[in-house]
């Protein structure tokens, strides 16, 4: 009896996830030149440039970027740490995405600036979207797909994992997101699952890939993570632990404030060893403020 009343509190908290209030804040990633990619990012993929700054006592500077208000949008968090003009990229992080009216214009002022088009545009195999893909001046890519219009333009991040039930499940469980689409290509040997918090075509997804027989791949030094807002850093840190146990992974940061800055956030590690920070989004309006 003691034991069936001890599971119900466990059964509402591995319910908060999907009542939480959460949506993909930023991606953050190492670059050798900070100046370098903000002209790269604001002129090739129409970025706005929303704040940087420089912490020389940490040796290090940061900027965000995106297509909207860090309030509303999903966006990217340079990190240039004083010194470092490269980084390994590893085998496992996959692209970006940006979804853009007419991806045959935007690749073509792309080359017009000196950008690396490594796949031409045009329709994917089998398929009828319009795809195309280029590498920035750090080695990173980023998948263009064409959308007649969207809320969120950087749309996806893609992360190549070793066992796809696992990680759609650890997802679903551990940070509430929906599975939005899965895609088996048995002639391409691999699977893909869109993971987030809407339809892939109001929001950030991400995309997690799996390639036929590869279990495990090398993260490099150069991608670092993905921020998601919360309600309650200390309840969602809780319900993570949980997951972790049944499906492996690693807590990195407990829940609590960072010292100095005082936003609550807590971190971890997925099975396949990609990091998510979850932060609280009170703090996290504050902190923007």
């Amino acid at each position: 009896m003691a034991e069936g009343s001890a599971a119900v509190p466990s059964t509402e908290l591995l319910e908060w996830p999907k009542k939480d209030k959460r949506r993909f804040l930023h991606a953050v990633y190492r670059v050798g030149d900070l100046d370098r990619t903000i002209k790269f990012y604001t002129e090739c993929f129409g970025m706005k440039l929303l704040r940087k700054r420089d912490i020389p006592e940490e040796k290090y500077s940061n900027a965000f970027l995106g297509f909207g208000p860090e309030e509303s949008n999903f966006v990217v968090e340079l990190t240039y740490n004083y010194g470092v003009s490269s980084y390994d990229i590893g085998t496992g992080f996959g692209h970006f995405a940006i979804a853009t009216p007419d991806v045959y214009k935007m690749v073509e002022d792309i080359r017009a600036k000196g950008g690396d088009i490594t796949r031409e545009p045009g329709p994917v195999k089998g398929g009828t979207s319009v795809i195309a893909f280029v590498k920035d001046p750090d080695g990173y890519i980023f998948e263009l797909i064409q959308r007649a219009s969207t809320p969120e333009p950087l749309c996806q991040v893609m992360l190549r994992v070793g066992d796809l039930d696992r990680s759609v499940k650890f997802y679903e469980k551990a940070l509430g997101m929906m599975l939005v689409k899965k895609v088996d290509r048995p002639e391409y040997k691999y699977s893909i699952a869109m993971m987030g918090y809407a339809e892939e075509q109001e929001t950030t997804v991400l995309e997690l890939t799996y390639n036929y027989g590869v279990t495990e791949y090398t993260k490099g030094n150069a991608y670092a993570q993905v921020a998601i807002s919360t309600d309650d850093v200390y309840k969602s840190g809780e319900v993570v632990e949980h997951v972790i146990q049944e499906l492996g992974g690693k807590v990195t940061r407990k829940p609590g404030p960072i010292p100095g800055i005082n936003t609550k956030i807590t971190s971890f590690l997925d099975p396949d060893g990609w990091k998510t920070v979850l932060v609280d989004n009170e703090d996290f309006l504050k902190e923007l403020k």
